[in-house]
């Protein structure tokens, strides 16, 4: 006899969790890319600030460089494992380089509106451009969308037959 599955069980939980976890590593680590230390306000020479100032650099490189490998990780693990991704994590993860798209330091975003004069208003898209590689990630602004078509056919034949039959309640009361 097999096991009895429980109610609240998730299957591959350990790889969601190491997903998860590389998600929130990337996250701290593009989010908090300087160290905290050192800040010596005290008689310190040009130079020591330059190295300082350099190291600071070269130090947020590395941690956004670190950050960019666990999202690679987190990408191949997800595909590997043919896990989906929330579209909350992928909203924030460019497509092209891997990097963690923060608004105003990794990324900067426009609407943009293509339709012939920008005439149309359900047309607009949120347009989120990585400034690592260049690349540009497109979202529908959120709008009503649009029903099909079959059911707008019988929506309009509907509206066409309330308006005549309240076309001839009007004629009969003449």
């Amino acid at each position: 006899m097999g096991k009895s599955k429980t109610t609240g069980s998730v299957s591959n939980r350990p790889i969601y969790s190491r997903i998860s976890y590389l998600y929130q590593a990337a996250t701290y680590l593009g989010t908090h890319p300087q160290q905290e230390g050192s800040n010596n306000t005290t008689q310190d020479s040009k130079r020591e600030n330059e190295s300082q100032d350099e190291h600071a650099s070269s130090t947020t490189l590395t941690k956004r460089a670190l950050s960019r490998r666990l999202l690679t990780d987190l990408r191949a693990s997800s595909l590997k494992t043919q896990i989906r991704l929330s579209p909350a994590v992928k909203h924030t993860i460019c497509k092209f380089c891997d990097s963690l798209l923060i608004e105003g330091e990794t990324s900067s975003s426009t609407v943009e509106n293509k339709s012939k004069g920008a005439k149309k208003p359900w047309a607009d898209v949120l347009a989120i451009k990585c400034n690592t590689c260049g690349g540009v990630k497109r979202f529908p602004v959120q709008t009503a969308r649009q029903k099909r078509r079959p059911v707008r056919e019988v929506e309009t034949r509907k509206q066409a037959e309330r308006q005549n039959h309240g076309e001839d309640l009007v004629m009969g009361e003449n």
